[in-house]
């Protein structure tokens, strides 16, 4: 991935306020999370999800999710652990690579009776973390798989005329920065399937998980 990446473009004052906005964003959703989460039964988010701060990010785009008419599941099969030292890591990867994921299903909704929805799988694997988020909407074209990482890359734009297309560009980043991948295929049936493998050492040994 880091030889495919393509570099950022933005002005840095630019990208990094745009990147405190989804840091914002992410962080509300979580503090919606934790607010539902005292409020309601959430037992098959956190039965599976052990991480609080990932379990709560999980429920408030749900929450978010479900409000704006996208189902949002955890896989049956998921299972993350306590305390996990990539929290943050995988609440800034999940919360960008599910908005993406709402953007994509409202600019096309499918037309499948259980209507458009995304699950997210979580599973560890030795050092590395594996997630997947998985939509049943448009998919992305073979040719636009790496475009799709580059900052500025989607055709929608926000109210005040600015890019969109910042998330998974962070995404990519982080990963790079962290040794990890990030790749998307398409789901059978239709939809899109973005797979993060997230190790538990960074480049160079440090910051091994105990």
């Amino acid at each position: 991935m880091s030889e495919s990446t393509p570099v950022l473009s933005t002005p840095v004052r630019r990208r990094e306020e745009d990147v405190r906005t989804h840091q914002r964003r992410n962080a509300l959703h979580t503090l919606l999370g934790l607010l539902e989460l005292a409020g309601q039964d959430w037992a098959t988010v956190t039965d599976r999800v052990r991480d609080p701060l990932v379990a709560a990010m999980l429920v408030g785009k749900s929450v978010m999710a479900s409000e704006r008419g996208v189902r949002l599941s955890v896989g049956e099969s998921s299972s993350l652990r306590g305390c996990h030292d990539r929290a943050d890591d995988l609440v800034t990867i999940l919360g960008n690579l599910i908005d993406n994921a709402v953007d994509a299903l409202l600019g096309h909704r499918p037309t499948a009776p259980d209507g458009p929805w995304i699950e997210v799988d979580l599973c560890e694997r030795g050092s590395v973390t594996e997630l997947r988020v998985t939509d049943n909407g448009p998919g992305v074209p073979p040719e636009r798989r790496r475009w799709i990482f580059v900052e500025g890359a989607s055709t929608k734009r926000h109210a005040d005329d600015r890019r969109r297309g910042l998330g998974l560009a962070l995404v990519a980043d982080l990963l790079r920065e962290r040794g990890g991948t990030v790749t998307v295929g398409e789901r059978e049936g239709g939809g899109a399937v973005f797979t993060v493998l997230l190790p538990a050492t960074v480049p160079g040994g440090e910051g091994e998980a105990p």
